[in-house]
């Protein structure tokens, strides 16, 4: 009687006969799961100890080898391929890992952005919004510029000139900026307070503003044929205003939102709760035409104020050991390197420009707003890696025919190479002595002491390399 009311035998019936498939999924996933967790912290282990490279890039790289173009595509006896590509209609989808483990993947980057939230300082991050600005609109015309017109420059634009599809998408694609990959760099340098990590920060949430509107008018042309300026503007309206009413109403709220969570006394309801409030605002920007990342940092930038925040951030460690791994091991995974064939002087040649459009022209205008060389340089190059972001874009443009395989490829290439190289040379970029600011600016401050943080087993291993 108890069973049949709560429809015990039907659930586990269907569960055992693998009618929905909700069996294969779940057993799919979790051996996916402990394989990216092994490789990712095995990896990671012998980059730090004995490449002295941080496991970020690590992750990047053990994703690619066991990802769907590689290792995951060999088949296992009685398994099948450990990472296959999903079919869309019969179809290689454009995401090339199943939808739950992306979307895993995904809970796992908005968890970083939200723990990134955390650590930075408010105050730092208001006082460099105006250069925060300058270097993301110089990293979006600059970048969108050179793409474009490198495009028509290599005959990929079938004679359509700047004003082809393919011209605007490829100048769209270039505009991307992935904060997730150095932040993480940032974060294990305890570099995210200085004036170059929040201004990277900064200048990553507008350029994602920036980006979004570019990909719209560019996707409006492409299929289309125009667009309407209304609807521009009424997305720029959406996205800038949820953004600065979230970051406000969150600054505003945070006491309040202390004093409710110090009423509960069961344990870790701090914790639980800021993490739902995190994932309820990355919801709620990607429906008002943001990254989910955006909503997550909002978040944790406006509890990093109080006793709360750094509670929470305490506490989110153990979490972010197993999340964030998962996301740059899927990102590495998302990469076809045999695609990268296709068009390959090209994308060589737009790899650079993709290099040098971030670094002069997100450095260029830092330089003229209170950094000196070696400031511009930390932020060009924080500003330089692509990520997801490029590949999502990327995405977009192949599913609804803007860009061939060729393109997409180079795309590929391009976001895989600015995606290694940044970290690369972002490392001994802060290791270098000396203030990032010019010893003139008036407001110029040196970097503040990094907000101490506990001692993980990762910090241990990387001993060597983070000292820094």
């Amino acid at each position: 009687m108890l069973e049949n009311i709560y429809g015990l035998p039907v659930l586990l019936s269907v569960l055992q006969s693998g009618e929905s498939g909700v069996t294969e999924i779940i057993i799919d996933l979790l051996i996916q799961l402990a394989v990216i967790l092994f490789a990712a912290k095995i990896a990671g282990e012998l980059a730090s100890r004995y490449l002295k490279l941080p496991p970020v890039l690590a992750e990047l790289g053990v994703g690619v080898l066991i990802g769907p173009f590689a290792l995951g595509a060999i088949n296992i006896p009685g398994f099948g391929p450990l990472f296959p590509i999903p079919l869309v209609d019969g179809v290689a989808a454009t995401i090339p890992v199943s939808n739950e483990l992306f979307s895993l993947a995904q809970i796992g980057s908005i968890f970083l952005l939200f723990a990134i939230g955390l650590e930075t300082n408010l105050r730092q991050f208001l006082r460099y919004a105006g250069p925060a600005t300058a270097v993301a609109l110089g990293g979006v015309i600059v970048p969108f510029a050179l793409g474009a017109g490198a495009t028509v420059l290599f005959g990929f634009d079938d004679g359509g000139g700047f004003t082809s599809p393919k011209a605007l998408f490829m100048g769209a694609i270039m505009t991307a900026t992935s904060v997730g990959i150095t932040a993480r760099v940032l974060a294990d340098l305890n570099r995210l307070d200085s004036p170059e990590g929040v201004t990277v920060l900064a200048a990553a949430v507008v350029d994602d503003v920036l980006g979004i509107l570019v990909l719209t008018v560019v996707v409006g042309i492409s299929v289309a044929g125009t667009f309407s300026l209304a609807s521009v503007g009424w997305i720029t309206f959406k996205a800038v205003g949820f953004w600065l009413g979230l970051t406000a109403v969150g600054i505003l709220a945070a006491p309040y939102l202390e004093k409710l969570v110090n009423l509960f006394r069961a344990p870790g309801a701090g914790l639980v709760m800021m993490s739902a409030l995190a994932l309820l605002a990355a919801g709620m920007a990607e429906i008002f035409g943001l990254a989910f990342i955006i909503g997550a940092f909002s978040i944790g930038l406006a509890l990093s104020t109080t006793n709360l925040g750094r509670r929470v951030e305490e506490q989110l460690i153990p979490v972010n050991e197993i999340l964030v791994p998962v996301f740059f091991v899927v990102m590495g995974m998302l990469v076809d390197v045999s695609s990268m064939a296709n068009g390959l002087a090209f994308g060589l040649i737009i790899s650079v420009l993709a290099v040098l459009s971030k670094v002069l022209g997100s450095g260029v205008p830092a330089l003229f707003t209170g950094f000196n060389l070696r400031g511009s340089a930390r932020v060009g190059v924080g500003m330089m890696p692509r990520g997801e972001v490029a590949l999502i874009i990327a995405g977009i443009g192949l599913s609804q025919g803007i860009i061939a395989q060729s393109l997409f490829g180079v795309s590929i290439m391009m976001t895989v190479i600015t995606t290694l190289v940044a970290p690369i040379v972002l490392i001994p970029l802060f290791r270098a002595e000396g203030s990032g600011l010019r010893r003139h600016e008036p407001t110029g401050v040196e970097s503040p002491s990094p907000r101490p943080r506990s001692i993980t087993a990762e910090d241990t291993a990387n001993d060597d390399w983070d000292s820094a």
